[in-house]
């Protein structure tokens, strides 16, 4: 018997056999072709293309209506990477013009495509180079005759064990008990598909495809992040019982998506959801999200070789707007750095791309398209109530040349007649230290913020989690960390303005309390987080939370921290 350690995505337990998956194509067929044999070879790989197309479409079309919205979003992304110019014609220009083999000219497109995504200072964005692996992985297994996913169901409790999975194979997966993943983190789409299918499932565990067998009994704890293989008779006994009482308070967390969101001591606490699709829309709303705290509008632009227009994303934003039913929508401009799918960029290879031209820098430098999104944006306002947030703001300056373009773009549109709010707040995101220290400042010209904690916590610890050498140190209750958030939200509260968190602190409940402490009232975070979060809410007195939690942010000791962490979730601040 061994453990395994990942990232928990949750869904709670699943307890199977292994069953291994080969998702990846690691070696290919590398040679040159006679130049009577280019049509013949593109051909070959059209054809494994149309295939491959046609089955993402019958999986899409035979979706029940019971299936997560993301599923429908993430297979039409799969769909327009099918469609990249900058992959499959890509490919057959390198056969056409360089003499190679289907696979050899498809790998390399697919290589110098990642490649791009790599540079993406941004961790988010940076996953999706893994949806291009996925779908060439799918185009080459049919060119190199290695099959396709096998759909059957054994009729018994099976965990699938993968390097990696697409969410289209997920989807036809779906009779497994759980999934095991080495790759990834918790912002790739797989991971979004696995939380929104409450399947159990951890990511990140590095070697399970290498130490794990078919057919080994395995556990699966998508809360914890392990996996453990070989279990013997007690460890088993034990983590049924976890199972079920996982399944009684599934049940019981479903009564409170009615219940307001207001602690013991009466202070009603906003609970939000992030987003990065307007169909996400109706799955906060079934979990009881009260707005939109995050709008993640990098989807629109991603994998095409033009922009997408003032119309296309105003209709992508109203879609949102619509589904909230005069909930708050906050839609964060467009936040991407270097990245060859948005054809104005051209910083591809830069040596630091997260500290480089991205965020609302990269906006600021390309007014043309910060101003078609803001448009877009001003416009949905007219259907109900719309924020704009900033991201990576750090200068004062690019706060007012920000409020000049915005109001540029609402002159732009009463001179078409074109309805927008009377009054669209604009804030900004505290992602980085020196933002966090310039909060108080910032807010003379700002109406809110939002603690993006997921960027802040890298940058103030100089770590990138996906970097698996020293992921092990990112740690979100870092007392520098700690210190900035509670900074902000004293600056925010001291001007009397709102400020929010919305990264994936907000959606962990051992923060819940800790962020309650330290005075703040509104929370955005994936929509099935809301329940968990809400439920600590409802069981905690603000009043008692705030000297406890002082102190603690007054610690140095990482380990102190972790005790008086530890305190705060079994008390809820009650004595």
């Amino acid at each position: 018997m061994f453990a395994l350690h990942g990232t928990g995505l949750g869904g709670g337990i699943a307890i199977g056999r292994a069953r291994r998956l080969a998702m990846q194509i690691r070696d290919v067929p590398r040679y040159h072709i006679d130049a009577d044999g280019v049509e013949r070879e593109i051909e070959r790989l059209r054809d494994a293309v149309s295939i491959v197309h046609e089955e993402v479409v019958t999986l899409r079309d035979s979706l029940p209506d019971s299936a997560p919205e993301e599923a429908y979003a993430l297979i039409d992304i799969h769909l327009m990477i099918l469609a990249d110019p900058m992959l499959v014609p890509a490919a057959e220009q390198t056969i056409r013009n360089e003499l190679r083999n289907s696979e050899w000219s498809l790998i390399s497109e697919m290589e110098h495509l990642v490649a791009q995504f790599d540079d993406i200072g941004d961790a988010y964005l940076r996953e999706r180079g893994r949806d291009v692996r996925q779908v060439t992985d799918r185009i080459l297994a049919l060119l190199v005759g290695t099959g396709r996913v096998s759909t059957a169901d054994p009729g018994e409790p099976i965990v699938f064990v993968a390097d990696d999975i697409a969410p289209s194979d997920m989807l036809r997966l779906k009779h497994g008990a759980g999934f095991a993943i080495d790759m990834g983190g918790t912002t790739s789409h797989t991971a979004i598909l696995a939380r929104s299918m409450g399947v159990p499932s951890v990511v990140g565990m590095q070697c399970g495809t290498e130490l794990i067998r078919d057919d080994d009994w395995v556990v699966v704890d998508g809360d914890a992040g392990i996996m453990i293989c070989a279990p013997d008779e007690s460890v088993l006994a034990e983590y049924r019982n976890r199972q079920a009482s996982r399944e009684l308070e599934r049940a019981k967390l479903r009564r409170l998506v009615d219940v307001p969101a207001r602690t013991l001591d009466g202070t009603d606490i906003d609970l939000l959801a992030n987003i990065e699709l307007p169909d996400e829309a109706s799955l906060a709303r079934e979990n009881g999200a009260q707005g939109i705290g995050l709008f993640r509008t990098e989807f629109l632009f991603m994998n095409r070789t033009e922009l997408p227009g003032e119309d296309e994303q105003f209709e992508a934003y109203r879609a949102a707007v619509d589904a909230m039913e005069g909930q708050p929508v906050t839609i964060r401009t467009l936040d991407v750095g270097a990245d060859k799918a948005l054809p104005v960029s051209h910083q591809s290879g830069v040596a630091n791309p997260a500290l480089g031209l991205r965020a609302i820098r990269f906006c600021l430098t390309h007014p043309e398209l910060f101003l078609t999104q803001l448009r877009a944006i001003l416009r949905a306002s007219a259907h109900g109530p719309v924020r704009i947030l900033l991201p990576m703001i750090t200068h004062s300056h690019e706060i007012v040349a920000s409020r000049r373009l915005i109001d540029r773009a609402r002159d732009q549109l009463a001179s078409r007649r074109v309805p927008v709010a009377e009054r669209v707040p604009v804030g900004g995101m505290i992602e980085v230290p020196a933002a966090a220290l310039s909060a108080a400042h910032f807010l003379q010209r700002l109406d809110f913020l939002s603690i993006g904690t997921n960027d802040l916590i890298q940058y103030t610890l100089a770590i990138d989690r996906a970097d698996r050498d020293v992921s092990h140190l990112y740690d979100g209750f870092h007392p520098a960390v700690l210190r900035l958030i509670a900074g902000t939200i004293e600056a925010a509260r001291k001007a009397g303005k709102p400020v929010a968190v919305c990264g994936e602190m907000a959606g962990d409940p051992r923060a819940t309390r800790l962020l309650l402490g330290m005075g703040l009232t509104e929370l955005s975070m994936h929509p099935v987080n809301l329940l968990r979060v809400k439920r600590q809410v409802l069981l905690s007195e603000v009043g008692k939370l705030h000297g406890p939690v002082t102190r603690l942010v007054r610690l140095g000791d990482p380990e102190r921290i972790g005790t008086a962490l530890a305190r705060l979730e079994s008390t809820g601040g009650r004595s």
